[in-house]
């Protein structure tokens, strides 16, 4: 089983694997109520998730569930269970934490929207095994896992051709990525308190690289107005600066700040005319006094999509979209115009500075270098063997209108890719990658617990 709390929802699923790099999954998900994610308590927030894996289970397990309810009273195993009936679970975290093993992981401070402080600094593993102890399932978290670990798992899993899979990257409702790194790399585990203890034998580690903090300074990231006022509006100001441009989280919030602005200033003339004439529509544009546009966080980043793609006449879709969603009356197909336009820019940027950091990994492994015998023009047919394997998930790169294409335009244009280094970077969907690789890491964290007991058996 896994579960991915992610951000915005809360995903739990059950995955059969059919080891032959294809599988069949069932799962639900959830909105998390905002006043969760500000809640007093952990407690609160865990045990809602909690309570969604014991209707997962009564609903798409049922006869297993009822089954281990009712041997549970007859069984004095240490754990309370058998273990054939025992879930192993993989929990999707995608928040940083100081992971200190397998299912043990602290966190060290919340993201996307989340602020509750009582849960800093404690095991989130325990957090969720406590609540779900309590309602008494047959659950056991067997493997904390960031979303971009799992996504990279996924894509190893299902991913074409024999190149390993270099990186996972999410680009949704937050971004980061986690790639392989050499094991000599990793500066960090040099006279690290836990040093002693990293399996060295494959000479190989993943590195969850929390690129949604890069460059909170803003030494080299771009800035704006909007990417200014929309920080302040934000719990964490100041962090996770580079996330704030990139992920759904905050790109609707930015095109809401800038329309508003255009609103404000009227020398623009955004939906606003001097008489119904000027309007194609000949009705008058009307901006009702409770549109969701002048509350914080009122444009879904759904809406820069619709008026992105939207290559319908006169714009029609995006005005009909404003009109019922967003109470702008009559929009001129000029207003809508301009709209696609500045969604088409946030959506853009977003794009281009995400293949700014999926470069930087490539470019750090050195994944594109080859030998100088070999041709490495534009034109040259590249190899199967020579791809370079990317798995991405999120709602961004898989429903925003050309993302990947503005992903791989930048990416021609980055010194130490170029465009024949494009042609060599595969990049696949890892379809519901978090809750699949979780349960990978699950399966393995399972198997490697049993080699242990075994040991010490004999």
């Amino acid at each position: 089983m896994a579960v991915d709390l992610g951000g915005t929802n809360f995903r739990v699923c059950s995955i059969d694997l059919h080891g032959n790099s294809t599988f069949s999954l069932t799962q639900s998900k959830v909105a998390i109520p905002r006043e969760l994610m500000v809640a007093q308590t952990s407690k609160e927030l865990f045990s809602f998730l909690a309570k969604q894996i014991a209707t997962f289970l009564q609903t798409h397990h049922g006869e297993h569930y009822h089954a281990t309810i009712r041997r549970r009273a007859t069984i004095h195993s240490e754990s309370g269970f058998e273990e054939r009936e025992i879930f192993n679970l993989g929990f999707t975290f995608s928040f940083p934490v100081e992971q200190v093993g397998i299912n043990k992981g602290k966190l060290i401070r919340w993201t996307k929207g989340f602020d509750i402080a009582d849960a800093v600094g404690k095991d989130v593993c325990k957090l969720l095994q406590d609540e779900i102890d309590a309602l008494h399932l047959p659950v056991r978290v067997a493997a904390l896992v960031n979303d971009t670990v799992g996504t990279l798992m996924a894509r190893s899993y299902t991913s074409p051709g024999k190149t390993g899979t270099l990186l996972g990257a999410i680009f949704g409702t937050g971004t980061n990525g986690a790639y392989v790194e050499k094991l000599d790399k990793v500066k960090k585990l040099n006279g690290a308190e836990n040093s002693a203890n990293v399996d060295r034998t494959t000479g190989e580690m993943i590195i969850n690289t929390e690129w949604g903090s890069f460059d909170n300074e803003l030494s080299v990231l771009p800035n704006t107005p909007y990417d200014t006022s929309l920080d302040k509006e934000t719990p964490n100001p100041g962090i996770q600066m580079f996330e704030k441009r990139i992920s759904g989280m905050f790109l609707g919030e930015i095109l809401r700040l800038a329309i508003v602005d255009l609103i404000k200033e009227r020398k623009t003339g955004l939906f606003s005319d001097d008489n119904s004439s000027s309007n194609d529509v000949h009705s008058t544009t009307c901006l009702a006094e409770n549109s969701p546009l002048w509350q914080p966080w009122g444009l879904d980043t759904s809406f820069l999509s619709i008026a992105h793609g939207d290559n319908s006449n006169g714009f029609k879709v995006t005005r009909q979209t404003l009109d019922k969603d967003y109470g702008v009356h009559a929009a001129s197909s000029e207003d809508a115009e301009a709209v696609k336009l500045i969604a088409a820019a946030i959506g853009k940027r977003a794009a281009r500075l995400s293949a700014v950091a999926i470069a930087a990994v490539v470019i750090a492994t050195d994944k594109l270098s080859a030998p100088k015998d070999i041709a490495t023009a534009d034109d040259t047919p590249v190899n199967e063997d020579e791809m370079v394997d990317i798995g991405v998930d999120g709602s961004l790169v898989e429903f925003y209108p050309g993302f990947e294409d503005y992903i791989r335009e930048a990416l021609q244009q980055i010194e130490g890719i170029g465009k024949h280094g494009e042609k060599r970077i595969r990049i696949g969907i890892a379809k519901d990658g978090s809750g699949v690789g979780a349960a990978l890491i699950a399966l393995v964290a399972d198997k490697l617990a049993k080699q242990e007991q075994l040991k010490e058996y004999d």
